[in-house]
């Protein structure tokens, strides 16, 4: 291990032979740091948190402290991070709560930019992008792939689909489906089908035209969420991405942001 020699590491905290830390950060004895990972100078590791791979933490970020949650009182709750995320400066992830099922879970690949949060109990996927400044509430779910642009607010519970696209400065209080483009502040609505970022990701002409037509079905025909539930399973044999579709509206609680 490389640490600096005004870092504090507590004894307890089990750290990779060859991780990183960087002057005045501090590590607490829950902690686990896998291998690669490098912790730049004046971050804050502490409470259950499990970390894997590879991931890069830069200064003044806040790792695994307890939740802003005032019905918070101790409980030993967790955080589990995956490997190869990016945590730019003054990023803050909370612990979960006992509220919920105890732990704030992140994947693989994410980029939190500088200033972002992810609150108590959130369950994050892979490749996802959360540019500066945006804020997720408590028990928020994010699949895979995801763009939430800067300023942004998400209210606790809120579900966001695989390969959404929310633009800077949305407040979000519904769930998000799949591929979809949101806009619009805080009268936020979906605005279109992401099909630069289904491009980016490899789906295929026929696939993305498919997708259009049953982004029609949701937004563009007046139906009941319903009732383009069962037009979209009738979608499926053509192109089996539409699934995502079907089982994202089947499972929304909040209903979906229009």
């Amino acid at each position: 291990m490389k640490q600096h020699k005004t870092a504090i590491i507590d004894p307890k905290a089990k750290i990779a032979d060859d991780v990183e830390i960087g002057p005045y950060s501090i590590i607490g004895p829950n902690v686990s740091l896998g291998s690669g990972c490098v912790v730049g100078p004046h971050v804050v590791i502490n409470g259950d948190t499990i970390i894997g791979k590879n991931n890069k933490f830069f200064q003044f970020a806040s790792i695994g402290e307890v939740p802003q949650d005032l019905k918070y009182n101790g409980e030993r709750t967790q955080l589990i991070i995956g490997d190869n995320n990016t945590f730019r400066e003054c990023v803050t992830v909370n612990l979960g709560t006992i509220d919920d099922n105890g732990k704030t879970v992140i994947g693989s690949r994410n980029l939190f930019m500088a200033y972002s949060h992810i609150a108590h109990d959130c369950i994050i996927g892979d490749d996802n992008i959360f540019v500066n400044s945006c804020a997720l509430a408590g028990h928020i779910i994010v699949d895979n792939f995801v763009h939430v642009g800067g300023y942004c607010g998400v209210h606790q519970f809120c579900k966001i689909g695989s390969y959404s696209f929310i633009s800077h400065s949305c407040a979000i209080v519904k769930d998000v489906p799949p591929y979809v483009m949101v806009t619009g502040g805080t009268d936020a609505t979906v605005c279109g089908l992401n099909v630069v970022g289904l491009r980016r990701d490899n789906f295929s002409d026929d696939d993305i035209l498919s997708l259009k037509r049953a982004y029609k079905v949701i937004y563009r025909k007046g139906l009941k969420v319903s009732e383009a539930i069962d037009e979209l399973i009738e979608m499926v044999p053509d192109c089996p991405s539409i699934q995502m579709f079907v089982d994202f509206l089947q499972k929304s609680e909040r209903g979906i942001i229009r």
